[in-house]
């Protein structure tokens, strides 16, 4: 079987001689040196191709230094704010009582702020002087645009199709947000940016904090979309020192928004209250990520004859829901009484009703007089 299977050449120089006493150990010894002579002359197609091996890469040579692996010391800015995820949808005044992740954690990264997570903000470490702040982006805007460059910007910038374009969510004015608004002035005069969801309930509330922390100006706004002047003596090269956040920081835990029973009546009046709201007519049918520009309004409307409204908050999500209730119940305001099945539940409170009897004390005294 061997010789069938093994194709070989015999050398036409060596003959054959077996030994009579021992046939067998003859011929063994003679077909394995001739196959050791033979190996690199005529190799079975069958038999594997070695290969010179590869140098090995040496990772270490020829390459540039990595500085961004270089261990650095923690980034110092002197924006004169705390650092926070979201400025425009959160209230420093109220406290939380229970946080979802350890306060030790930054979403800065570990090291690479000066300043200290608490929690919900990273506070600045020095005192801050507002009138040198103040001065500071009086010097960066300069002198007010004319009526001529203002409408300038605002045929360039105010089209759908603007490159130069940031849409705000639900999250409002977000940290990292401030930076995109910096990269984009870098190449351009102004940023347009849409505004959506939530954040469009206090459109006043968003326009501040832009131009508070990003130091521009809005010279345009219509309905949610805002244009964001940079200034006259802007110099992108100068531009404030913004650490990126790396992650989402978890949402801490605030206290309740319903309470069981509404301050100023009791359980029977708190429950018949909501009972007559779930069954009375939607005051409006808000969308997912709409526009809310004029909820505040209608609702303030609707308290003037109605004590209870409804709102209709279908495919909008329970978390917009709760955010949705806390402006208003500041805005309005009014009081929450029920977040089920996507319906919110508003009471206008026991104020509105006292102030109108006391404005109507005083005009039956004036109309007396």
């Amino acid at each position: 079987m061997q010789l069938k299977l093994l194709p070989w050449r015999p050398s036409p120089h060596k003959t054959l001689t077996l030994d009579p006493a021992k046939p067998f150990s003859s011929l063994s010894r003679f077909l394995s040196h001739s196959l050791s002579e033979d190996q690199y002359e005529d190799d079975p197609p069958f038999s594997p191709v070695s290969k010179p091996p590869k140098p090995k890469k040496n990772k270490t040579q020829n390459k540039d230094p990595d500085t961004k692996n270089e261990p650095t010391r923690p980034l110092k800015s002197d924006l004169p704010f705390d650092f926070s995820y979201s400025y425009s949808e959160t209230n420093p005044k109220v406290e939380p009582i229970a946080f979802r992740e350890s306060p030790k954690f930054s979403p800065f990264g570990p090291g690479r702020l000066d300043r200290k997570w608490t929690g919900t903000v990273a506070p600045t470490q020095q005192e801050v002087d507002l009138n040198r702040v103040a001065e500071e982006r009086i010097r960066v805007l300069g002198d007010p645009l004319t009526e001529e460059e203002v409408a300038k910007l605002v045929e360039r910038y105010r089209h759908s199709d603007c490159a130069r374009q940031i849409n705000m969510g639900k999250g409002g004015v977000t940290h990292n947000m401030l930076d995109d608004i910096h990269n984009h002035w870098k190449r351009a005069e102004a940023v347009r940016i849409k505004c959506l969801g939530v954040p469009t309930l206090d459109m006043d509330n968003v326009c501040f904090h832009l131009e508070d922390k990003s130091g521009g100006k809005i010279v345009y706004q219509h309905i949610n979309v805002l244009i964001l002047y940079r200034g006259r003596n802007y110099d992108p090269k100068n531009r404030p020192v913004i650490p990126v956040m790396l992650w989402k920081p978890y949402t801490p835990i605030y206290p309740k928004l319903v309470k069981n029973v509404a301050d100023g009546l009791t359980f029977e009046e708190t429950k018949e209250l909501r009972n007559r709201g779930l069954n009375s007519p939607p005051v409006m049918k808000l969308t997912r990520n709409g526009v809310y520009v004029n909820v505040v309004d209608r609702i303030r409307e609707a308290f003037k004859t109605e004590e209870v409204v409804r709102l209709d908050c279908t495919h909008v999500g329970t978390s917009d829901c709760k955010r949705i209730g806390v402006k208003l119940r500041d805005l309005v305001p009014c009081i929450p009484l029920l977040f089920k099945d996507e319906q919110i539940v508003l009471w206008r409170g026991k104020r509105d009703q006292e102030q109108d009897s006391k404005c109507r004390d005083r005009s039956e005294k004036f109309a007396d007089a």
